[in-house]
Parts: C-alpha cells; sequence; structure tokens
C-alpha cells in the first residue's frame, strides 16, 4: 500500500508541477498580448510622452475611447508593468510608465529592448492550424506565409545586437580585417540572408568606406530593408536584392561575408558555404553567427535550449521543409555541425570566436 501510495503522490507532483509551469506560460503568454496591444495602439508611447494620466487623459493621448484605456491601463498596472502614481477611483487614479520600461518597450535600438518579442509570439500562434497541416502531410510552411509579425519581430529582437555589439564587440574579433574595415578604405562587404537589413546597415556604419550587398530569399524582407537603409541615411553604400546564397551569380572578391542566425535555415547549406567560398577574396574570412546552443543533446535543457527547440517546431523546420531542402536542419545547430558542413564546403578552417553573448556563437572560416 505505502508504494502504492508513493508512487500516486509522485504522480501528483509530476502533474501539478507541470501545471503550474503552463498556467505560468499562459498568463506570460496573455501579457505579452497587452504589451503587444499597447505598442500598436500607440499607449506606451502616449504614457511615455506625456507623463502622468489618468485613463481619461490617456485616450485623448491616443485617440481610443476611455473605458479601453481604463482597462487596460489596470491590467498593466496589475501586471507591474506601469505604475500607479497617485491613487483614486477609476475615474482619477493617475498612471506612469517607469522610465526603465519605457526603454524595454520603446527604444528599438536599446541593448534592453523586448517588446519585439510580442510580434513573434502573434505569428507563431496565427501560423499554427497550417504548421500542425505540414506536420501530417510532411510539406513545408514558407517563410513568406508567417506574415509580417515575424518579419519584424525577428528584425527587431537582433535589431539592438547589430547596433550596440557589431562595431565594438564582433568585428574587432576578426584581428587585422578590422582595422581595415574601420579605416575607411573601399572595401565589399556581402550580408548573406540579411533578412529586414539591420545587420546590413550596422556594418555600413561600422565600415565607412564599405560597400555592403545584403542578399535574402524573402522579397518583402528586401522591400523593407530598402526602406530601413534609406531611413537610416545609408542607402547610398547599402544594396539589397533578393537572392538565394546557394545559387549566388555575382563577382566575387568581397573581403568579408556575413551569415547572421541564418545558416540553420537553409535548405542547402553545405552549397552556399561553397558558393560563398567562391566569392571571398584572397585571405577573406566567412563569419558565420548562429544559435548559442548545448554542444549536445540534453534533457531537459536551459531556457536558451527550450527556446531554439521552440522556434524549430513552430518555424525554422517548417519554413526549411518549404525549400525542397537538401538538409532540413533546424534552429538547434552545434558546433560539430558547423564544422562538418564547412569541412564538406571545403573550407580549410573553422574557428570558435571570443565573443560573449547570450544567444548566438561566432564562428570564423577561412577558405
Amino acid at each position: 500500500m505505502t508504494m502504492a501510495t508513493d508512487a500516486a503522490q509522485a504522480i501528483t507532483r509530476e502533474r501539478d508541477a507541470l501545471g503550474e509551469r503552463l498556467f505560468g506560460a499562459l498568463l506570460g503568454g496573455m501579457e505579452l498580448l497587452t504589451v503587444e496591444l499597447g505598442v500598436r495602439a500607440g499607449l506606451y508611447r502616449a504614457l511615455r510622452d506625456g507623463g502622468h494620466a489618468t485613463a481619461d487623459e490617456l485616450a485623448d493621448r491616443a485617440g481610443l475611447t476611455e473605458r479601453y484605456a481604463r482597462e487596460w491601463l489596470e491590467q498593466q498596472a496589475t501586471a507591474g508593468i506601469v505604475e500607479v502614481s497617485a491613487q483614486g477611483g477609476p475615474a482619477t487614479r493617475r498612471y506612469v510608465l517607469p522610465e526603465g520600461h519605457a526603454e524595454a518597450l520603446l527604444e528599438v535600438e536599446s541593448s534592453g529592448y523586448m517588446s519585439a518579442a510580442a510580434p513573434t509570439l502573434v505569428g507563431l500562434a496565427k501560423i499554427l492550424e497550417s504548421v500542425a497541416a505540414a506536420y501530417r502531410s510532411g510539406e513545408g510552411v514558407g517563410y513568406a506565409r508567417y506574415g509580417a509579425e515575424i518579419r519584424h519581430g525577428i528584425g527587431d529582437f537582433n535589431r539592438p545586437m547589430f547596433a550596440n555589439e557589431l562595431a565594438s564587440e564582433w568585428l574587432p574579433s576578426l584581428g587585422e580585417l578590422h582595422t581595415r574595415l574601420r579605416s575607411g578604405a573601399a572595401v565589399r562587404v556581402l550580408d548573406v540572408a540579411c533578412g529586414t537589413g539591420w545587420s546590413s546597415i550596422a556594418l555600413a556604419r561600422a565600415c565607412p568606406g564599405a560597400q555592403v550587398d545584403g542578399i535574402d530569399l524573402d522579397e518583402a524582407s528586401i522591400v523593407d530593408a530598402r526602406r530601413n537603409a534609406a531611413a537610416a541615411g545609408v542607402a547610398d553604400r547599402v544594396r539589397f536584392e533578393v537572392g538565394d546564397a546557394a545559387a549566388l551569380d555575382r563577382e566575387g572578391g568581397y573581403e568579408l561575408v556575413c551569415i547572421f542566425e541564418a545558416l540553420h535555415d537553409m535548405g542547402d547549406p553545405v552549397g552556399a558555404l561553397r558558393r560563398i567560398r567562391g566569392l571571398l577574396a584572397r585571405g577573406a574570412p566567412l563569419l558565420v553567427v548562429d544559435e548559442r546552443v548545448a554542444q549536445s543533446f540534453t534533457a531537459p535543457g536551459d531556457e536558451i535550449e527550450r527556446l531554439y527547440y521552440a522556434w524549430s517546431v513552430l518555424h525554422c523546420l517548417p519554413a526549411t521543409l518549404a525549400e525542397s531542402p537538401k538538409i532540413a536542419h533546424g534552429t538547434v545547430l552545434r558546433t560539430d555541425t558547423v564544422r562538418q558542413w564547412a569541412r564538406d564546403a571545403g573550407y580549410a578552417s573553422v574557428e570558435v570566436l571570443s565573443v560573449a553573448n547570450d544567444f548566438w556563437r561566432f564562428y570564423r572560416l577561412d577558405a
């Protein structure tokens, strides 16, 4: 009896622990959606720019109705995202957005910017039915079908790293090449799978004499990238075009080629690496930046491993399978696989660079 009771209690503890975890995920997901609502409706910006406000004052600033603004403010205060600055009834209570929270929610190039996580959740949820159908059919779900939320969510999530770390931490890891890149010398740089262009823009800013070419398979991303480069004032030195990394037809001689968080998404990664090798100038490196995951499968995994496997299940694997791939790898790209692909593509060496980053691992490939 005692053994049976102990076993039943263990099952109950397991059940309750998972239940609590899933409840926490539900709460976090719902609050993330209220963050997205606050961004889309202009509520955070209106509260930050105008300062302390009642629900009626905030509604007037944002062009919304008071009743909706009041409910959102009460929920945000309950969640600890905005603060109550003056107590009172529903009509007189005043709210304020703390300065640090405003930075995390609104400052798109701050190293602490995190509200880009919200549209990715929306985008993944919107496409879930198609992903489930693909699991049954074995077909893929093309990147373009994930829509603007995923395109912008990924781009905006990574943008602060490009803006704050590429020039000061990543390029210096390339040694003597970094001196040439920052000198103003005329150099050519290729950004493969550039997405919405923030990596290419950061490269142009960090390398004042560089002509940066960005390519991506997704037409909508290239449209966004061109607009972003124009707004950033670097359109004269950054060119974008739709292109497949494994089938690039262009003049070589690039002094630096970069692939930021995209090698794992390529249907033919070895073919892409091989084609890029042919575009490098003599002695020039390929900088591959991909996921900082564990070196071998471990279950249960840490938060980073869990994040990337979730991305793989919901996005990266379905999107890659839509490309008629030779390899459908998924998000979790480990160092041994990068080394093997590089060898298969003809590279002489692969160096893991000493760049500190919570999300990404940095590789230098030399032909």
